[in-house]
């Protein structure tokens, strides 16, 4: 039972340091591309933030998918999972903006912070923000079955129409269903 609990709190520590490696990766790779946008292509600073969060969604979601939050269990419900990703980092997105924005409107000690301190604020918030989410909600140990159980979906069935000619699904009184195929003209 100790030597359980001992490996479980080693894993959970090795999850959090593959965390926070992941997390510098997404840091470093969005503050890249935030510089390169900002300060040598000019970009706007909603366009420069939009793009290079863009970036670091894209190495965070693969590091934390694949490599911190590495479970084989996942695989069975990538679609959920991907789903869950997107909808946390679309709420990210949208505090982190109004954060690095709302702190360059904040002067300390009559200073005005930049939004490449910002960033770094905004940073110390969301490491522990998304570890939080990421742990028990986006990349959970397992799912409830209850929300996962697949209903049986139907096919629609679809009702053939054909405008001069009876339905091929009802067979009228007194007449014949058309036939199927090449019928030949009579001249």
């Amino acid at each position: 039972m100790k030597k359980q609990k001992t490996a479980k709190r080693k894993s959970e520590l090795t999850r959090i340091a593959e965390y926070m490696v992941s997390g510098g990766a997404y840091f470093w790779s969005g503050y890249g591309a935030f510089f390169v946008l900002d300060k040598l292509l000019g970009a706007t600073f909603f366009w420069a933030k939009s793009i290079a969060t863009l970036v670091g969604w894209t190495v965070n979601f693969l590091l934390q998918r694949y490599w911190a939050f590495n479970n084989p269990t996942l695989k069975a419900h990538q679609t959920e999972v991907t789903g869950r990703y997107i909808v946390i980092t679309l709420v990210d997105f949208v505090l982190d903006v109004l954060l690095v924005y709302g702190l360059t409107k904040v002067t300390i000690f009559g200073l005005q912070i930049n939004p490449y301190i910002g960033q770094f604020v905004a940073s110390g918030f969301f490491t522990v923000w998304n570890y939080l989410w990421y742990r028990f909600w986006v990349f959970p140990e397992s799912f409830d079955k209850k929300r996962t159980t697949r209903v049986r979906q139907t096919v629609p069935r679809v009702v053939a129409h054909r405008a001069q000619a009876p339905s091929a699904y009802r067979k009228r009184s007194g007449t014949k269903a058309p036939r199927r195929g090449k019928q030949r003209s009579r001249r």
